[in-house]
């Protein structure tokens, strides 16, 4: 994976940086894997598209690999969708080279490449997953305590639309969060389960995933009502790790790349390689569990007992109750 990983550095850390440069990369990375032929009838696609905003424009890019029992080959393992969240992966001409910002994209372009070389070499999983996240070298910064954090040349309801999919049945979105003091500890760390505006409680399953992907004990972000709202409403938000929650059903869980000091995301030379591929690691464990049925993002019947008695929360997506 740390090979994938600093691929994927060398080509985001530049001033031509583009969605089409790293989907280029992608597709080699497809063409060049050798062995015996995937028993999947179908092959990963890679898609980039250009989206222009008030303050620039960002490339998207979304990586589509089919399982061997998914949907797009007839049968029914469900979904994952692995998202990489930030504002940019440049600040430029405010800032030279890559940002923390881009820790995100990086760990979700680099488990993009794992799964499309592991899928041409024959090693299918079981369900489909899809990966997105978008490619920005000229990105502007924002203010934000107690450090600046990168902002994006599209706002975050267009980057929800363009990033979650309806296809999805559960997603894992990863972003830096290294601008707080909430959790002083440098290397990854999952969320708590976020549904339809319920914060649950932290999965079992995916903390194993976590602890096996890291050799450490599993560390756990801590997350506020606040935090789940939808971006625009005036309140803090720790950053945009949870914001696909406010544009699905389906459960969502946020993983940090974490530092031990607050660190701006608009700062650079401030990404570490190997948690970066941690969190990559996380992303493709996840997938190859949660496609089999060994990995729960939630307990259905305990978020359904939570409705029946308290109503629904869906009100804190923005959306009617």
């Amino acid at each position: 994976m740390l090979k994938h990983v600093l691929d994927v550095i060398d080509l985001l850390d530049r001033p031509q940086t583009s969605g089409e440069l790293l989907a280029d990369h992608l597709r080699s990375v497809l063409a060049a894997a050798t062995g015996p032929a995937a028993t999947s009838p179908t092959t990963p696609t890679i898609e980039v598209r250009t989206v222009t905003g008030d303050r620039g424009s960002t490339d998207f890019v979304k990586v589509t690999v089919p399982g061997r029992a998914g949907r797009l080959s007839g049968g029914d393992a469900p979904t994952l969708g692995i998202l990489g969240r930030l504002g940019g992966v440049g600040a430029r001409p405010e800032r030279i080279g890559l940002v923390s910002d881009a820790d995100g994209a990086v760990a979700a372009l680099a488990a993009a490449a794992k799964l499309v070389d592991m899928h041409a070499r024959g090693d299918v999983l079981d369900g489909d997953v899809i990966l997105s996240t978008h490619v920005c070298g000229w990105a502007p910064t924002r203010p934000h305590d107690p450090v600046p954090f990168m902002d994006s040349p599209v706002d975050i309801a267009l980057c929800n639309r363009e990033e979650v999919s309806d296809a999805m049945d559960a997603i894992v979105s990863i972003d830096t969060t290294k601008g707080n003091r909430l959790l002083n500890h440098r290397g990854i760390a999952l969320s708590p389960t976020i549904r339809q505006g319920w914060v649950l409680r932290v999965s079992e399953d995916l903390l194993s995933v976590l602890e096996t992907v890291t050799g450490e004990p599993a560390r756990v972000i801590p997350v506020t009502t606040q935090d789940i709202s939808p971006y625009g409403n005036d309140v803090h938000h720790i950053n945009s790790l949870l914001q696909p929650s406010v544009a699905t059903d389906a459960p969502v869980v946020g993983l940090a790349i974490t530092a031990g000091t607050a660190v701006a995301g608009c700062a650079t030379g401030a990404s570490h390689e190997p948690d970066i591929a941690a969190a990559a690691r996380f992303a493709v464990e996840t997938a190859k569990d949660f496609g089999r049925g060994a990995a729960h993002f939630y307990d259905r019947a305990e978020a359904d007992r939570l409705i029946e008695l308290y109503g629904r929360m869906t009100r804190l997506q923005g959306r009617s109750a």
